[in-house]
C-alpha cells in the first residue's frame, strides 16, 4: 500500500466511526472505516489528485470530487454516504478544523451583502433556466420547506398547508397590505391575494422569477390584488399591515441583520404582523459550507436563533411567537432529490451531468443536514403591540380550518403559468 493510500485509510478511520464505508483508492487498494453498522456503502477514487484534495480540504472537496467525477458510488447513493459522514460524532473531521476556523474569521466578507452584490447571488441561482426548477418542485414552485400534516402527504398538499399554515399565522383581512420579500415565483403571494383578498406587493432579485409571477398574477386575473417587483426590501416604500418573508433570510448576511429588522419594523404598520420563516442552524454562530457557498448560495447562511433575536430587540420589535419545524424540511428535500433524479435525463439536456451531480449532491447534502445536524427552519412572529394576535395559539388551527373552506370554495390550487 502506498503512503498516500495509508494517509488516506488513517484519516478516514480517525473521522468516520459509525456506518460502513469501503473506500477503493486510485490504485486499487481497498480498506473499510467505521463500526460495520447500518447499510454498507462503497466509493471509489478515480484519480490521485482527488484523493490529496479530499485530505486538504474535506468539506469543500466532497462535493467538488463528486461533481467532477473523480469520486464514485460503487454500492449506495451520495446521499447514503453523507448519511453516514454527517451522522459522525465529530461533524468536520479533527484535521479540518483549522480551515473551519479560517473561514469563520472571515465569514463577514462573504457575507457581505450591499443591494448589488445581493442581486449578483440571488441571480446565480433564481436566474436559472426556469425548467430546471419545474423539472422536482411542486406545481406552485414553492422553493422553501413544506409542511407535512401528516407523514403520507404529497409534496402538493404539504406546500399548500405552508401557504395555509402561515397565511393563518398572519391573520390577513381583506383589502390589507401585504408585503412578501422574497417572493420567489409568486405562490405565496397570489394565494394570500386570492384566499384572503389582500393587496400583495412581492419584490425579489431575480429576473426570472419576476417575469414568472406576474405572468401568474395576469393569468389568475389577480393583478389587481397581487404587483411583484425587482427590487431590494432595502427600497421598498410603505406601510404594510402584514409583511411575510420565506426563504430570503438566509441571503441577507449577519451583518445586515439590523438594516433588515429596523427596515421591516419601518415599514409595518403599528398594529401589523409580521412572519419570518427562515432555515437555522441549532449549535450557535457558524460558518456556510464551502462547497454550498461556492456552488450553490453565495453570500447565503444559515443564521442560529441566538444572532437573529438580538437584532429583533435592538429593532423595537417584540416576538409574538416562535415555531420550530424540525424534519419537514428533510422530507421537502428527499422529494425533491427523487423527483429530480427521476428527470436527470432532462436535467442534463438543459445543462449537462456534471451540473446534475452538482445539483444531486446539493439536495442529497442539504436533506442530510437536516436529518444528522439538527438543522431546523424556524417560523418567528413579529408585532409591535402585545394585542395584534390572539392570547392563545388556538387561532392558527381555527384560521387554517377557515382557509380550506375558502380553498374549497375557490376551487383547484393555483398552478404555474401555462401549465
Amino acid at each position: 500500500m502506498r503512503s498516500m493510500d495509508r494517509l488516506l485509510k488513517f484519516f478516514l478511520s480517525q473521522f468516520i466511526r459509525r456506518g460502513s464505508v469501503t473506500f477503493t483508492t486510485s490504485t486499487g487498494a481497498t480498506f473499510t472505516c467505521g463500526d460495520g453498522t447500518g447499510q454498507p456503502v462503497a466509493v471509489k477514487f478515480l484519480t490521485a489528485e482527488a484523493e490529496r484534495h479530499l485530505l486538504l480540504d474535506p468539506e469543500l472537496a466532497l462535493g467538488e470530487i463528486y461533481t467532477d467525477g473523480d469520486f464514485v458510488m460503487e454500492k449506495g447513493s451520495i446521499a447514503d454516504l453523507l448519511d453516514v459522514a454527517l451522522g459522525q460524532p465529530d461533524m468536520v473531521p479533527r484535521w479540518s478544523k483549522v480551515r473551519w476556523w479560517i473561514r469563520y474569521l472571515v465569514r463577514h466578507w462573504q457575507q457581505f451583502n450591499p443591494p448589488a452584490r445581493s442581486k449578483r447571488n440571488v441571480a446565480s441561482h433564481y436566474d436559472l433556466d426556469g425548467r430546471l426548477y419545474r423539472l422536482f418542485l411542486d406545481a406552485d414552485m414553492q422553493y422553501s420547506c413544506a409542511y407535512f400534516e401528516t407523514p403520507d402527504s404529497t409534496l402538493d398538499d404539504a406546500q399548500l398547508a405552508k401557504k395555509r399554515h402561515l397565511a393563518a399565522k398572519l391573520l390577513v383581512k381583506p383589502d390589507q397590505r401585504v408585503l412578501d420579500i422574497g417572493c420567489g415565483w409568486g405562490g405565496l403571494g397570489l394565494y394570500l391575494a386570492e384566499m384572503t383578498g389582500a393587496k400583495v406587493t412581492g419584490v425579489t432579485l431575480s429576473e426570472e422569477q419576476l417575469g414568472v409571477a406576474n405572468a401568474r398574477a395576469g393569468e389568475s386575473n389577480l393583478a389587481d390584488r397581487a404587483e411583484f417587483r425587482l427590487q431590494d426590501y432595502r427600497a421598498t416604500p410603505g406601510p404594510f399591515d402584514r409583511i411575510v418573508s420565506v426563504g430570503m433570510f438566509e441571503h441577507v448576511g449577519v451583518d445586515y441583520y439590523d438594516t433588515y429588522f429596523k427596515r421591516c419594523a419601518e415599514l409595518l404598520t403599528g398594529d401589523g404582523v409580521m412572519v419570518l420563516h427562515s432555515i437555522g442552524r441549532p449549535e450557535g454562530p457558524g460558518i456556510t459550507n464551502p462547497w454550498i457557498a461556492k456552488y450553490i448560495f453565495p453570500g447565503g447562511y444559515i443564521p442560529a436563533l441566538s444572532e437573529v433575536l438580538p437584532a429583533i430587540e435592538r429593532a423595537g420589535l417584540l416576538v409574538s411567537d416562535i415555531e420550530i419545524l424540525r424534519l419537514h424540511y428533510a422530507e421537502t428535500l428527499k422529494a425533491w432529490r427523487e423527483r429530480f433524479l427521476a428527470r436527470r435525463e432532462e436535467a442534463a439536456k438543459l445543462y449537462d451531468e456534471r451540473f446534475v451531480r452538482m445539483w444531486e449532491f446539493y439536495l442529497a447534502a442539504s436533506e442530510m443536514s437536516f436529518r444528522k445536524q439538527n438543522v431546523m427552519v424556524f417560523q418567528i412572529q413579529l408585532t409591535k403591540k402585545q394585542d395584534a394576535v390572539p392570547l392563545t395559539r388556538d387561532y392558527i388551527t381555527r384560521e387554517e380550518q377557515r382557509l380550506r373552506g375558502v380553498e374549497a370554495a375557490k376551487g383547484p390550487v393555483l398552478r404555474l403559468a401555462g401549465e
